[in-house]
């Protein structure tokens, strides 16, 4: 028999895995010897209070069940047939390749074209700029094997609301080694060092069921055809090098690769300028954050994590708020091309660095900068890619990052010196309340305040303000039909994750690219209406 139940644990209690089984059969009414297995199914914690709580969902098995949660249930993944169909799919990152493992579940081919370089590669690429503060357009923290998601942490958080299509993914994530932790954390993640490890066995298990996967190849443009209803259809893609490859295509470049962006919008294809958030990232020392969210002098302790935040509020009508926080985590320089500033987050998997840093951005909608409005659907991209070069410029035309004390941002004056940070291209001091624009400088000042009335100890000048986080979503997106998936205009072009506009992290991008799949085998014919439904509900889910 297996029975759930409830627990809140002190921090210490529930790192003991005797202690979490003994209170277990007391909470269900049992004897200890009557427990067979105890597995925990969720876990959080409650920092609300002084008196920290870990709340555990467990799982308890006893009679003639054995375990208390019944094993994962791997998907098999079979070697395909000379006669597969093919499906392209432009881009390795999270949408593309868990559309490329879908594919595979449906019988289809996958050919995935990536531009940059395999993650072994892309490691020395990333560390050459660093080093010699030049970067390679094609290999860096946005490009490549796994996309940008790869060297920010693997944080797994999601909105999506579709329980089975997450599950799924976080599952098929376990197949090819994370730790089954991540099936019950509320707030799972994997770690930079240890994500590449899994994005190299699924690479591994697409080539060797018969899929394909070729690095340094960019996708130049569309194999377009009319239609007899008026539209247009997509036959394939042409390679930068003129080689054409036909078959449906998956569109999944990422939110940086604007160049190709550029590209399909002169050939016709339909897009439309899309919100994002942008501003600044800012650091802390760990111990700090660690004091704080833990309403403790003495931080952490032995049996807590190292904290997180999650700060959000709304000023002069658009949203503040705290966006991909890394604890233990360091600051990275996330340009994708030359002339550029751009910074981002990563943690290892222990989370256990000296500092703690957050992206803090500002909301913004297509319409808020009218001297943008001339570039149309590009309005917002050009707002984002002045501001990078603004920010490059700021800082002596290098890798270096602008940077200011979060008192100094705040009150508007500048910073004769910076703490010391983990960012390893350098900072240099920068007025960056200035070189935003004011309704984003304005509204972060507002906000930083709010945090700090919330929790004392938050607004300090031994926090560092660094720009510009300005990666953090597409300001395009492709349009596509809610049912079909399909671009509005473009029958056989699926636009897919976070590049087209319909994902926020590794996450949703994995689950869009799988739904993507899941159109394109209903419209082939290839699965019925209501066995795909059913799919995502189902697949790779033993639990």
């Amino acid at each position: 028999m297996r029975e759930t139940t409830e627990l809140r644990l002190t921090p210490q209690e529930a790192a003991d895995p005797a202690e979490i089984r003994r209170v277990a059969a007391r909470s269900l009414g049992l004897s200890a010897e009557r427990v067979n297995d105890v597995r925990i199914a969720r876990r959080s914690i409650d920092a609300r209070k002084k008196d920290i709580l870990v709340n555990l969902t467990v799982s308890v098995a006893t009679g003639d069940d054995l375990t208390a949660l019944p094993p994962l249930t791997p998907v098999e993944f079979h070697t395909l047939p000379e006669e597969a169909p093919v499906v392209l799919i432009v881009g390795a990152g999270p949408a593309g390749l868990f559309a490329a493992l879908r594919a595979l579940e449906h019988g289809m081919r996958p050919v995935l074209l990536e531009r940059g370089h395999d993650v072994d590669t892309r490691r020395i690429d990333i560390a050459e700029m660093s080093r010699n503060g030049e970067v390679n357009p094609e290999s860096n923290y946005c490009f490549g094997e796994g996309g940008a998601g790869t060297f920010s942490d693997g944080k797994l958080y999601t909105r999506s609301k579709k329980r089975g299509d997450n599950d799924a993914v976080m599952q098929l994530l376990v197949q090819f080694g994370a730790k089954e932790e991540i099936l019950c954390d509320s707030h799972p993640h994997i770690g930079s060092d240890l994500l590449p490890h899994i994005i190299k066995r699924i690479r591994e298990k697409i080539i060797e069921c018969g899929g394909e996967v070729r690095f340094a190849t960019c996708a130049d443009s569309l194999i377009l055809t009319d239609t007899a209803d008026g539209k247009r259809r997509a036959e394939g893609v042409v390679l930068a090098g003129g080689e054409r490859l036909y078959g449906p295509v998956i569109l999944a470049t990422g939110h940086s690769a604007r160049d190709t962006i550029r590209r399909l919008h002169a050939q016709g294809v339909e897009m439309e300028a899309k919100g994002f958030a942008m501003g600044v990232r800012l650091e802390h020392p760990a111990s700090l954050i660690d004091r704080l969210q833990y309403h403790s002098p003495d931080g952490k302790g032995k049996y807590l994590p190292t904290a997180e935040y999650n700060y959000v509020t709304q000023v002069d009508g658009r949203g503040v708020y705290s966006f991909c926080m890394c604890p233990g985590g360091v600051v990275v320089p996330a340009m994708s091309a030359p002339g550029e500033s751009v910074v981002n987050g990563m943690s290892a998997s222990a989370r256990g660095g000296r500092w703690s840093n957050s992206g803090m951005v500002v909301e913004i909608r297509p319409g808020d900068y009218p001297e943008y409005e001339r570039y149309g659907v590009f309005q917002l991209l050009e707002l984002q890619a002045d501001l990078e070069r603004r920010f490059f410029r700021a800082a002596a035309d290098t890798l270096k990052a602008p940077a200011q004390r979060m008192t100094d941002f705040v009150a508007g004056r500048p910073s004769t010196d910076l703490p010391a940070s983990s960012y390893p291209a350098g900072l240099v001091p920068g007025r960056v309340d200035r070189l935003l624009p004011p309704g984003i400088a304005g509204r972060l000042q507002k906000g930083f305040r709010t945090f700090g009335f919330k929790s004392k100890g938050f607004l300090t000048s031994e926090a560092t303000v660094i720009g510009l986080e300005s990666r953090t979503s597409s300001p395009v997106r492709l349009p596509r039909d809610r049912e079909t998936m399909q671009h509005i205009g473009i029958a056989g072009l699926y636009p897919a994750g976070e590049g087209a506009g319909y994902a926020g992290g590794i996450i949703s991008a994995a689950i869009d690219g799988r739904r993507c799949i899941d159109a394109l085998a209903r419209s082939m014919g290839i699965v019925a209406e209501d066995t795909a439904a059913s799919s995502e509900a189902t697949s790779g889910i033993g639990r």
